[in-house]
């Protein structure tokens, strides 16, 4: 049923009052300019007794080894890197790292299940997902998952989840344990030497390795230019990104049929067109249709949400974000990274810039409130005047909700990539530098941060470098507030 303008004015006024959101950021959702890109002098630094002041660990600390800058009494350590490390089959850790989650394992360890962007065919890449007997979708592709097991002692094993999926980017976590893998494509069988049709979302159980085998899309959830997906725990709802353009992609949500149960293995069952994949439709307090959500300057702005039904969810010949006629849903900039937490969806429109005039900024995230069938804008990013010198950020992707409190971004710029951190007051600090990169797109190394999680006992992050492929696991002494 849709949200009348009466209802929809009545759920404003109570999440201007800063009850919409709670929990974990609630302070950084309230916070006036939260995440502004101009923090003024206090994003990072220390007194004359070399206490940090402001937000934050204090300032960056070159690496020695040239890889990953960190504030002091912050260590790093590789988990995996393409080209060096090897799965347990002997073959090489396969190259750009993407999404990932942590899950408790057995006898105490972790378990992380990482996603691997390869698109196209495997001669491409030098490192693609190794074609593993029954866990393989299309032999043609070169991406997938691989399940990282972190054991106590710091030994590593690692294996393949999926293979034979392509450009799998973000995705997200289930609420009974599994991973959600994304494919950020539309290739039908026939092109880039696919031999299946991909833009799918697949299930990996990292606890499982049998119900791994012969690999089902989700063909229910669509098949368009997947980004990250988040489940709702309690109606079962998935929220869904698409990092698309020409035109911009869309929020979705697909409702489940009545009488279905979530649970391990369960979404591979469904059939084809289970359910109602629908499309965010956005209108401000007094009725007025959204048509970007790049559009929005000022944190603290809420539209109401509508959704829109699909026409054609496996987009055969016309691309799901194409069907809809203008004015019929709400388009944003490269959506991107998505997060289950305070019941709702955080997630990312990452960039306007000059493609907004009036709007211009370097990123949003948002937070999307299923009772009230609301979205609220928690962060805004001012235009980062010069990416490739620090002290400014833009493009926010994935991103994670802190133990500690608010939220830690993977930033995917234009220049220096770093790790975010938010307070809860909404201060924002860089928490990590990738060495690697010296701020220009042109070099070689120039790459993005991804995969930003924490395990399961909130003592590691981890993160990925995602070129040439390098995992990494963050610990220091965290504490609440940053």
């Amino acid at each position: 049923m849709p949200l009348s303008r009466r209802d929809f004015t009545a759920r404003t006024v109570v999440a201007g009052a800063g009850i919409a959101l709670t929990g974990t950021v609630a302070a950084l959702a309230t916070a006036p300019g939260a995440l502004a890109a101009d923090d003024g002098p206090h994003r990072e630094g220390s007194d004359e007794h070399g206490r940090p002041h402001g937000p934050g660990y204090g300032p960056l600390l070159p690496d020695p080894a040239g890889l990953l800058a960190l504030p002091a009494g912050f260590t790093y350590r590789v988990i995996t890197h393409s080209g060096v490390t090897s799965l347990d089959s002997g073959e090489s850790t396969p190259s750009n790292h993407d999404g990932t989650a942590a899950f408790e394992g057995a006898r105490g360890t972790t378990l992380l299940v990482n996603n691997h962007e390869l698109k196209g065919p495997r001669a491409k890449w030098a490192h693609p997902v190794p074609l593993t007997g029954g866990l393989v979708y299309d032999p043609a592709a070169a991406g997938g998952c691989t399940v990282v097991e972190v054991r106590r002692g710091g030994e590593v094993a690692e294996w393949v989840g999926i293979a034979g999926t392509s450009t799998n980017c973000a995705g997200g976590a289930t609420p009974w344990g599994t991973w959600l893998t994304c494919e950020e494509t539309e290739d039908l069988a026939g092109k880039n030497g696919m031999t299946k049709d991909h833009g799918y979302v697949f299930e990996v159980d990292p606890h499982d390795r049998r119900a791994n085998r012969d690999p089902q899309p989700v063909k229910a959830f669509g098949r368009y230019a997947h980004e990250a997906v988040v489940i709702d725990p309690r109606q079962g709802h998935a929220y869904l990104t698409e990092d698309a353009s020409g035109p911009n992609g869309l929020l979705y949500r697909w409702t489940p049929p009545q009488g279905f149960r979530h649970g391990r293995g369960k979404l591979r069952t469904l059939a084809a067109d289970a359910g109602v994949l629908a499309a965010a439709k956005c209108f401000d307090s007094s009725g007025r249709f959204v048509d970007d959500l790049s559009r929005a300057t000022k944190t603290g702005t809420v539209y109401g949400v509508d959704w829109a039904p699909v026409a054609d969810r496996d987009a055969r010949s016309v691309s799901v974000r194409k069907q809809f006629a203008e004015g019929a849903v709400t388009r944003a900039r490269k959506l991107e990274g998505m997060w289950w937490a305070d019941g709702g969806a955080y997630f990312v429109s990452s960039y306007a810039r000059e493609e907004s005039p009036g709007a211009a900024h370097d990123g949003q995230v948002w937070f999307y409130d299923p009772k009230r069938r609301t979205i609220r804008l928690v962060v805004l990013l001012g235009v980062n005047a010069d990416p490739a010198a620090e002290g400014g950020y833009d493009g926010p992707d994935n991103i994670t909700v802190s133990p500690y409190g608010g939220l830690v971004i993977a930033e995917d710029g234009n220049g220096l990539q770093h790790l975010l951190g938010a307070t809860e007051s909404g201060r924002v600090y860089p928490l990590a530098r990738n060495e690697l990169n010296n701020g220009t797109p042109e070099a070689p190394e120039y790459s993005e941060f991804t995969g930003v999680c924490f395990s399961p006992d909130g003592r590691t992050l981890y993160a990925n470098i995602q070129e040439p492929g390098i995992m990494l696991a963050v610990t220091g002494p965290w504490r609440r507030g940053h």
